[in-house]
């Protein structure tokens, strides 16, 4: 499979008009869906509703056309949300700007060099832990709007927010909270009457006809819409370099080493994203997709987005499932979908001006439920309780922190344990008398007992010998009472050595040498011999001591003894 191979052009080589009917309905129902959640996404960033809808078109135009994927559909996310607002309250909007575009650049990079199949390897809890982290703090961001609290400066830090919102909830417009109320109402009983409507739209609508209903027919005013606090979309803006926040004597190159951390985040949260969205795509449809292809095009799509104060974007799994559901299997519908977000933009931006804030939050809030995952975080208590504890660390230091720490130390703490579980189910056995080829061999082979000959010790290693498990071996080795003259370590299950089992091993031989101990390799592997060779073993032991067969290296051990007597 290439790096690079765009499946737009693939699936036109058998394209048809039916297909071609089916791929337009279904682009123009994930366009609707799109709608409301371009804008909310937009909002909670940090920007507004027509950055927000102009990532969508953008973006999802260059997804759909260069990706790796079928049906995938791109677009802002609700993962985003928190990092962005984070970027842009530190850095501005030109931080945003360049710290997306390295992440453009680190996907495509990504790419490039095949790393799209070893992204699909970041641990499940973490994933788990960082997405549910993430939505807590979506939800956080929301209660402002909610209650109608109206409060301005609210603290970014958790703890503080939420106490912040405890001392001011006397304040809390309960006419805007039945209006949010409302909105997530909609939005759960939608789907109970109708699966083809998304319950979010349905909301948007009804509820702003409310609003608009009250103010115009009652004189209620203190119902806060979008066209209340941004200035409301009109078209796709001009591309532009927005202005860079430097300090004096501070340069690009040192804004970009202090954006590197977000960056790298970015990169991350969209490679994870969209794979697992392709991933799950695939099982639905049958199809396999191209994942370096995917990351390329998700980085092309990051790098050009920003200039027109677009934010970052991924494949978005609800809107890719919303499209198979409804019949799209091409990129054409993900084409359709951006068509309908554009006409939306041109015709109707005005319109948006009069969506009530407290909808907006109440499909959020939706948002972060769903992102949540309390199901799985609930399975998850049934597995090892280190896979719990790594998804529990992930999703507290999101919260309390940020992502960028999450995300290292989740990963960080997956590793370690890794490492251990590999290192635990290592085993060292000793043989100091015989060797049962019935017990000690994978299928019966009906040989004779081996007899070892007195003198000679034989340390059997059951499992990869890297760093975690060399020190085990050194242990095992010291607490030895009576040195044999004759130490066989039979390495036949050794699938691999790193560096550090090499370097103990090499100071074994070279400490027993002192001490008048002979040391012989058996059934060593020829990846294991490869290693041991461009390493030089044979310098510190002979090379006829690297034995193949636990029978060639009794035999030697036989006549190593004949010689010392």
């Amino acid at each position: 499979m290439n790096v690079f191979e765009p499946k737009f052009f693939s699936t036109l080589k058998n394209y048809n008009k039916s297909r071609f009917a089916t791929d337009v309905m279904a682009g123009v129902i994930v366009g609707i869906v799109a709608i409301p959640l371009a804008i909310a996404f937009g909002i909670a960033s940090g920007v507004g509703p027509t950055e927000g809808l102009v990532t969508a078109i953008i973006a999802g135009f260059i997804i759909s056309f260069l990706g790796g994927s079928k049906v995938q559909i791109g677009g802002p996310t609700g993962a985003f949300i928190v990092i962005v607002y984070g970027i842009i309250q530190q850095f501005g909007i030109g931080g945003l700007l360049v710290a997306t575009i390295m992440a453009g650049i680190m996907l495509i990079l990504m790419g490039v060099f095949k790393l799209g199949s070893v992204i699909k390897f970041v641990p499940y809890p973490v994933i788990v832990g960082f997405t549910a982290g993430i939505a807590i703090t979506i939800f956080s961001t929301q209660m402002n709007d909610l209650f109608g609290l109206q409060l301005e400066k609210v603290p970014s830090n958790f703890v503080d927010k939420w106490l912040f919102y405890f001392h001011n909830f006397d304040k809390t417009n309960f006419l805007v909270f039945s209006i949010g109320l409302l909105s997530i109402l909609l939005i759960i009983f939608t789907p109970k009457i109708s699966k083809k409507i998304p319950g979010s739209l349905v909301a948007i609508i009804l509820v702003t006809v409310l609003v608009w209903a009250l103010k115009y027919f009652f004189g209620i005013n203190n119902i806060q819409t979008i066209g209340d606090l941004y200035t409301l979309p009109s078209g796709i803006p001009a591309p532009k370099i927005p202005a860079l926040n430097l300090a004096e004597g501070q340069t690009i190159f040192d804004l970009a080493v202090m954006l590197f951390p977000a960056a790298f985040t970015i990169a991350m949260l969209g490679a994870i994203e969209s794979l697992l969205s392709a991933m799950v795509a695939d099982g639905v449809i049958g199809d396999r997709h191209n994942s370096n292809t995917e990351l390329i095009a998700q980085g092309v799509a990051n790098i050009f987005t920003p200039f027109f104060g677009g934010i970052p974007a991924t494949g978005a799994i609800a809107r890719t499932m919303t499209n198979i559901n409804n019949g799209g299997r091409s990129p054409i519908a993900g084409i359709v979908h951006v068509i309908t977000l554009l006409l939306v933009l041109l015709f109707l931006g005005k319109l948006v001006g009069y969506i009530p804030m407290a909808c907006l939050a109440g499909i959020l809030i939706m948002v972060s439920y769903n992102m949540s995952g309390w199901r799985t975080i609930v399975l998850l208590r049934n597995a090892p309780k280190s896979d719990f504890a790594v998804m529990l660390v992930t999703m507290i230091l999101t919260v309390l922190f940020d992502l960028t720490v999450a995300i290292e130390v989740g990963l960080l703490l997956a590793v370690v344990l890794f490492l251990k579980r590999t290192s635990d189910v290592t085993s060292i056995k000793i043989f100091s008398s015989e060797i049962d080829p019935n017990i000690e061999s994978d299928i019966a082979l009906h040989e004779e007992k081996l007899k070892i000959p007195a003198g000679v010790s034989v340390y059997e290693i059951d499992g990869p010998y890297f760093f975690g498990v060399a020190n085990k071996f050194d242990d095992i080795m010291n607490q030895t009472s009576k040195p044999p003259k004759i130490r066989i370590i039979r390495m036949r299950r050794v699938p691999f050595m790193d560096s550090t089992g090499l370097h103990n091993l090499e100071n074994l031989c070279r400490e027993s040498h002192r001490k008048g101990i002979t040391i012989i390799l058996s059934g060593v592997t020829m990846q294991v011999r490869k290693t041991l060779m461009k390493a030089h073993f044979d310098q510190i032991i002979p090379e006829d001591c690297i034995c193949s067969h636990i029978n060639i290296a009794l035999a030697k051990a036989e006549e190593k003894l004949r010689v010392k007597s």
